[in-house]
């Protein structure tokens, strides 16, 4: 680290550094440990804390569904999460997270339209007991939509959005995946849900699988995409033109949609495991339409011939999926 907050007593990154100077020196006051000159004070009260009591102090009682964020993780994420713990103090007083670990919560969240790209109020309200979370259009009418929040998945939706502060909700609806975007002017109004969810996720499945352990469970809530991106394909024929299409690898489905905001995926295409003829290869087959940057994707069912836009992106694909074709199938992945 290159910086430190010398009133709380911690090393921070760069990263977090601009986080913590963006709180205020009311809560944080940070410096370079190089380039900005240190009181004896100020060295000592390091010397006196440091990262280790710190984090003993300000995250005593961080809830088991709290996603506690990695160096991959969502900027938004990262940023409540500093503010959560050194703003708010919420892990230190556990009431203060009763917004999110209550199993129910209510508000309005602008939502995109699922046949045009315009976003609109809508009341969304989650309900632990009842394992819902449904959206009205209009507040005192019935529900548009009731999602069962054990069947959904939801990520913060990444950088196709241009909205870090938003979220995308995706599940099952008449055999196909639909996707459903929504966004809210404030950062932390929007990890609030994200963490909701979660959290109603973690108690329903603690109650289904009493057997189970705790981190077991955690890596059942929510999923992040691996991978995103446009990429070209071919239809079922050899001959078949490649069309751009926008992929996203989602556990052990690959999808592939017209536009990056679409509602529902043109395709799904099942991951298997390797020994069940499952393979990713460079290249096409002799005698197919070449694209360049090319690769092959073998199912039992179908072959499916796929273009990159450059080898490094072709190599970040394959590898993605290649990971998911070599690990073996759970009894969840079968459902």
């Amino acid at each position: 680290p290159e910086w430190a907050s010398y009133n709380i007593g911690i090393f921070v990154c760069t990263r977090c550094a601009g986080i913590h100077r963006s709180m205020g020196a009311h809560i944080s006051k940070v410096k370079h440990l190089k380039l900005d000159r240190w009181e004896d004070s100020q060295v000592n009260r390091i010397r006196e804390v440091g990262n280790i009591a710190a984090r003993l102090h300000y995250e005593e009682r961080v809830p088991p569904c709290y996603r506690r964020p990695n160096p991959d993780a969502p900027q938004v994420l990262v940023e409540q999460w500093i503010r959560a713990k050194y703003e708010r103090e919420e892990f230190c007083h556990p009431e203060r997270q009763n917004h999110y670990v209550s199993g129910f919560m209510e508000g309005f969240l602008m939502k995109r339209g699922k046949e045009d790209s315009r976003y609109h109020p809508r009341k969304f309200v989650l309900c632990e007991a009842e394992d819902t979370l449904k959206y009205h259009v209009k507040e005192n009418k019935e529900p548009k939509a009731v999602l069962r929040i054990s069947e959904l998945n939801v990520a913060f939706a990444p950088p196709k959005t241009c909205n870090q502060n938003s979220l995308q909700i995706s599940f099952m609806k008449d055999g196909t995946t639909r996707h459903i975007y929504v966004y809210h002017e404030d950062p932390e109004v929007i990890t609030n849900w994200y963490l909701a969810i979660r959290c109603a996720k973690l108690h329903r499945l603690q109650v289904a699988y009493p057997g189970a352990t705790e981190a077991e469970l955690l890596s059942q809530l929510t999923r992040d995409f691996p991978r995103e991106g446009f990429l070209w394909k071919t239809g079922p024929r050899y001959t078949d033109a490649y069309k751009k299409r926008w992929f996203t690898l989602d556990g052990r489905k690959l999808m592939y949609h017209d536009d990056p905001m679409d509602a529902h995926p043109k395709g799904e295409i099942f991951l298997g495991h390797s020994s069940d003829g499952f393979a990713v290869k460079p290249g096409v087959p002799p005698g197919a339409r070449d694209q360049g940057f090319s690769f092959t994707l073998e199912t039992p069912d179908r072959t499916y011939l796929l273009s990159a836009q450059s080898d490094d992106d072709r190599s970040q694909w394959m590898n993605v999926i290649q990971k998911v074709i070599d690990k073996p199938l759970t009894p969840q992945d079968a459902t």
